[in-house]
């Protein structure tokens, strides 16, 4: 269930979620990496609020991980469930964008954390492959410990009025300390590294260089003081293939050894070979023979290639597998601007694409609202860096102001920022929109960075163009099946009424449930609730004709199953092939009573006014459309003012893997320890009871109706 943003959520937040809660479960457990989210009130996207054991590059793409991806942890949050993936295997498998974005060997487990139904956030932890098949009951605890450990912060934060949000991006965790060297041992260490005639260097988890000896600095050609605190592939030429990085990436993911050959120009050949652990990676630099190895990488042909390193090309990669899994507009944007912002390098972000024949913000990040609202709908007739990147489809990169300045002297310096890419989003030659990226820092875009951008630009264009007819598509469906529904429910005089229409998930499907009340003669009524198989434009047609039928036959005084019978008759003649479940109810309010039937369809539920709540069971009848001659009982009972009657369908009670009677008993328990409200508070607590219990996959509809004395 998601938690609702409560006001005082909006006049500021507590403090973060200590370190230890990350730290002690990572050491309690011994997992190498560690990953913890937060799910803000406000969106359905977790956010990662603590990392250990990875560098922020690694972590980037995972910073925003939308609540219904196909991501470990956010199943495990949507699930309630932990989630285990045991071997590469199971990866690729079952999550496949994680095993392209991060393919090495590893184990995972991700675990919800929720308290009292609501889901607070997500943990994830990572480690090597030795670690044993299946967790063990002592790490199981662990977890579990960690995960109501931080439940409780969330909760206590959110009820005292300063709930945690999160930070726009993630904490690192230190890595642990070693024990406090003594100064003579550490002296008698670096005396050592320096008369051993092999290299040997240390890099932090973010690959950065911390040490290097003599002989390290003597084999790679280059003083150590020009090296510490920079990455290796970096600063070399030699070293700029994606395979080396790639290398890096593993041992820090997997933590496991590996080692690659690279050929310092013109003809040294060097073995690397990467110890990791907690703290970072200790290098082995030694002479290899000469001439490539048969696995070692091929170097680009030239060092001014500048080949595009092997986290950008993840990212990239992860931006591809993500778009091609997001289906309208809306999910678009804010996956681009999820993955592109904390990835790419970019502190804002602006999306615009082309309508009527202007450029309109679509999605931003980083940009103030009141500073977007400037440029939103700018004709395309004019000239603006972003409108010109659109009308000449190419690309526009400002690595300073002054560049800016100087190809539109009418620029104004609004937004703090001072390098500019201004993409154009084509497809098939039409313009679809323009992508803004925005740095904080001077930028000189190298031409392997233009060409990344100018792909990535390509991705997004491709996937707004999927998405816009996506959406024309959802439109026309929901358009028809809202058509089909009732807009309100009619007023009858001593009857409080509520409904609700819930779809399944994303997609353009229609479902074909639906219900009605229509008011009858003598200050009586028929509730009509149903579900016709399929979920396609026929189905949601003869959902129309077999309400229509409902409304018809009903209106003249016939009994429940009299008109089950008749529509039953009408769907037999059409012939469709189609089946459709019903249960109609006649309400006679001055005498408190109820006549029900049903075709087949889930039992409605009946809360005395002593707040007792039972099952109405009815004399079963066919589904509708089956045999022309069927026939369909009609039962009367008692109805007391006050009394609340709940008509739904299966989509409310009906999961994979759940038996449908104790769905529908815990229904029942649930709406009769449901306070006294309004029917349409009361409608909202029965759907989030069934979205908090499992997840869906049926449309939903329920019809709640009370009588007055």
């Amino acid at each position: 269930m998601r938690r609702p943003t409560a006001p005082s959520a909006l006049a500021g937040s507590g403090t973060a979620l200590p370190d230890s809660v990350l730290a002690d479960v990572m050491r309690d457990t011994g997992a190498s990496v560690g990953l913890l989210y937060l799910l803000p009130p406000a969106e359905p996207v977790l956010r990662l609020v603590l990392a250990g054991g990875v560098s922020g590059q690694i972590a980037a793409p995972w910073a925003r991980i939308p609540l219904d991806a196909a991501i470990p942890v956010a199943d495990a949050v949507r699930e309630r469930s932990l989630v285990w993936l045991g071997s590469q295997e199971d990866v690729a498998r079952r999550y496949p964008r994680l095993g392209i974005v991060l393919p090495y060997d590893f184990m995972l487990a991700a675990a919800p954390i929720t308290s009292d139904g609501t889901a607070w956030g997500g943990l994830v932890l990572l480690w090597p492959v030795w670690h044993p098949a299946e967790l063990t009951a002592a790490e199981g605890e662990s977890i579990n410990a960690c995960c109501r450990r931080a439940a409780a912060i969330l909760r206590q934060a959110a009820s005292s009025g300063r709930p945690l949000e999160p930070p726009d991006e993630p904490r690192l965790l230190p890595p642990p300390h070693p024990r406090e060297a003594d100064p003579v041992q550490a002296a008698a260490a670096l005396d050592f590294t320096a008369r051993l005639p092999v290299g040997c260097c240390a890099l932090d988890l973010d690959g950065r260089l911390t040490f290097i000896n003599p002989a390290g600095a003597d084999l790679v050609g280059a003083p150590a003081g020009s090296l510490l605190g920079n990455r290796p592939w970096e600063v070399f030429p030699w070293l700029r293939d994606p395979a080396f990085e790639d290398r890096y990436r593993a041992a820090v993911v997997s933590r496991q050894p590996t080692s690659f050959t690279a050929r310092r120009r013109p003809d040294t050949w060097l073995l690397f070979q990467l110890y990791p652990d907690a703290t970072g990676v200790s290098v082995h630099i030694t002479p290899a023979d000469p001439g490539p190895a048969p696995t070692a990488p091929r170097l680009p042909p030239t060092p001014s290639a500048e080949p595009i390193g092997a986290t950008a090309l993840y990212h990239l990669t992860h931006l591809a597998t993500a778009l091609a899994e997001a289906a309208g507009v809306h999910d678009v944007v804010e996956l681009a601007a999820d993955q592109i912002v904390p990835a790419f390098g970019p502190k804002a972000l602006a999306l615009l694409t082309v309508k009527e024949g202007r450029l309109h913000i679509t999605g931003y990040r980083g940009y103030s609202p009141e500073l977007m609202a400037r440029f939103d709908a700018a004709p395309l007739t004019s000239d603006t860096p972003a409108v010109r990147a659109i009308t000449t489809a190419t690309p526009a990169f400002f690595p300073t102001f002054a560049d800016l300045k100087k190809a539109y002297p009418p620029a104004v310096h609004q937004d703090e920022m001072a390098s500019w890419a201004f993409l154009p989003l084509i497809v098939s030659g039409r313009p679809v929109g323009s992508l803004v990226l925005a740095y904080n820092q001077p930028r000189i875009f190298p031409p392997a960075e233009r060409a990344l951008l100018t792909s990535l630009a390509g991705l997004v264009a491709q996937a707004l163009d999927r998405a816009r007819l996506y959406d024309a598509k959802l439109a026309l469906a929901h358009g028809l099946q809202t058509g089909l529904l009732p807009r309100t429910l009619p007023r009858v005089p001593g009857l409080e009424a509520a409904a609700r229409y819930r779809p399944a998930g994303h997609g353009i499907d229609i479902g074909g449930d639906f219900y009605d009340l229509i008011p009858c003669a003598n200050a009586t009524a028929a509730v009509v609730i149903g579900d016709v198989q399929g979920h396609d434009p026929t189905a949601a047609a003869l959902m129309g004709q077999v309400r229509t039928a409902v409304r018809a036959h009903a209106t003249t005084g016939s009994t429940p199953g009299d008109v089950l019978a008749r529509t039953n008759r009408l769907l037999c003649d059409l012939d469709t092939g189609l089946f459709a479940s019903c249960l109609i109810a006649h309400l006679d309010l001055p005498h408190h009573r109820v006549r029900m039937a049903t075709a087949g369809h889930p039992p409605a539920l009946l809360r005395h006014p002593d707040s007792r709540t039972g099952t109405l069971r009815l004399p079963p009848g066919l589904l509708l459309g089956i045999d022309p001659d069927a026939d369909y009982p009609t039962t009367e009972s008692p109805l007391a003012p006050g009394s609340v009657l709940a008509l739904y369908t299966d989509g409310l009670v009906e999961t994979p893997g759940t038996d449908i009677d104790d769905a529908t008993a815990a229904l029942a328990a649930h709406l009769a320890a449901a306070q006294d409200e309004s029917l349409e508070t009361l409608a909202d607590a029965l759907l989030d009871h069934a979205e908090r219990s499992a997840p869906r996959n049926d449309d939903i509809a329920l019809l709640l109706l009370r009588p007055h004395g």
